[in-house]
């Protein structure tokens, strides 16, 4: 094959001023989140930056979790990024889901296990999966709802990690029934022993983990 009639010398070779800043910033965010598949996920990473959307990246770099129910890489670090990509919708489509699963290199075994906790159709509530997510992640469900607080919270980093009442009771009956650890009256009486303390702490209808985790000794939620 002939070669072209121009040759192109490095001084001919354009390059967009703005690409050594995308460039560190993708270094910066790819040692933070720390991906299985580098590849796999700097797809995601380009795709989602081309439209604008929420970046499959970590807050900071973490350690995986010792206490998960099974060794899936699932963090509380990477439900942080899905809730950033997918909280501000109520419903959030399986389709869309697991793409954004399979882009921060999770196994898709450990994605469709999860969805067979409460089976559903073409979408989920967005809480609910979020939720169940929590509990595969945790060894207990205070530890559940704990996740549950730090990733929905809107206090600050290494505050309180506060969310109002109804949303915290909500998911903690959601996520009871499906476990169902013992007779319904026990945890109606647990929810409510919780919201007299936080009335008497006037913190404004908010509870944090402070207020029901108590990781070795007193009250355990049932």
């Amino acid at each position: 094959m002939p070669l072209p009639d121009t040759m192109f010398c490095a001084q001919q070779i354009h390059i967009p001023p703005e690409l050594p800043d995308i460039l560190k910033q993708f270094t910066k965010a790819a040692i933070r989140t720390q991906p299985a598949d580098v590849l796999q996920w700097s797809a995601g990473y380009f795709t989602a930056l081309s439209r604008g959307d929420p970046l499959p990246v970590k807050e900071r770099a973490e350690m995986p979790v010792a206490t998960q129910k099974t060794d899936t890489g699932l963090t509380q670090g990477l439900l942080k990024i899905l809730h950033k990509q997918c909280g501000h919708q109520q419903f959030v489509s399986l389709e869309e889901l697991e793409q954004r699963w399979r882009t921060l290199c999770l196994p898709v075994e450990r994605f469709k296990a999860i969805l067979e906790l409460d089976p559903c159709e073409e979408k989920i509530e967005w809480v609910k999966f979020l939720a169940l997510c929590c509990s595969s992640l945790s060894g207990t469900l205070s530890s559940a709802m704990q996740n549950v607080c730090e990733i929905l919270t809107t206090d600050a980093e290494g505050g309180p990690a506060r969310i109002p009442f109804e949303l915290f009771s909500g998911i903690y009956q959601y996520l009871w029934r499906l476990e169902r650890p013992g007779p319904e009256s026990d945890m109606q009486a647990y929810l409510a022993s919780l919201r007299t303390t936080i009335d008497s702490k006037k913190t404004g209808n908010l509870i944090g983990p402070a207020d029901f985790f108590y990781p070795t000794k007193k009250l355990q939620a049932p």
